[in-house]
């Protein structure tokens, strides 16, 4: 049985056509067939909105199966948890798996959106949620993973040595906890 796969960029100029494809392509090389990849272009990745982004994601929600793998980069994570902890209950996902994602609000980064974001705790706990970020990453602290994992109890996470904020374009912890998932 196929599953889906929706992939979600991080923000930045040229990101997804430079940077979070590269993350994309070890995705697919990871998980093998039966796992199409949707990677949609989110919009202004140069100067990313939680509102423009949230209404995408909603969209590309829709157009998903029952069953779905949820895949997230860096603000694109973020933005991801927010929006499903807002559409509760609408399908069932097989498991949301979130790479380098900024935390905003106490402890994380400031944001004039934060108040616009629901709160993580209306997030569904029967979901998997997982929590990958690499120990070298100078562009989202590890301690930010660390409030994600408060805020989503349920949450398992991975901390992956000597790996950046990309983690070195290596999604094979990512492709591997899928599979096991589906077996």
């Amino acid at each position: 049985m196929s599953r889906q796969i929706l992939f979600i960029q991080g923000g930045g100029d040229g990101t997804h056509d430079a940077w979070d494809n590269k993350l994309v392509a070890s995705l697919e090389a990871g998980i093998g067939e039966g796992y199409p990849v949707r990677y949609p272009r989110m919009p202004d990745e140069g100067d990313p909105n939680y509102s423009a982004w949230k209404e995408e994601l909603s969209k590309q929600f829709d157009a998903l199966d029952d069953g779905a793998f949820l895949v997230g980069h860096s603000i694109g994570a973020s933005f991801l948890i927010h929006a499903l902890a807002e559409r509760r209950g609408k399908q069932k996902w097989s498991a949301v798996l979130l790479i380098a994602p900024p935390f905003f609000g106490a402890g994380g980064w400031p944001s004039d959106e934060t108040d616009a974001m629901p709160s993580l705790a209306d997030l569904p706990s029967e979901i998997p949620v997982f929590l990958y970020h690499g120990a070298a990453d100078a562009e989202v602290p590890v301690d930010h993973m660390k409030l994600y994992a408060r805020a989503i109890p349920h949450a398992t996470t991975r901390v992956l040595a000597d790996r950046d904020h990309q983690l070195n374009n290596d999604l094979s912890e990512v492709a591997r906890d899928i599979r096991e998932l589906q077996s």
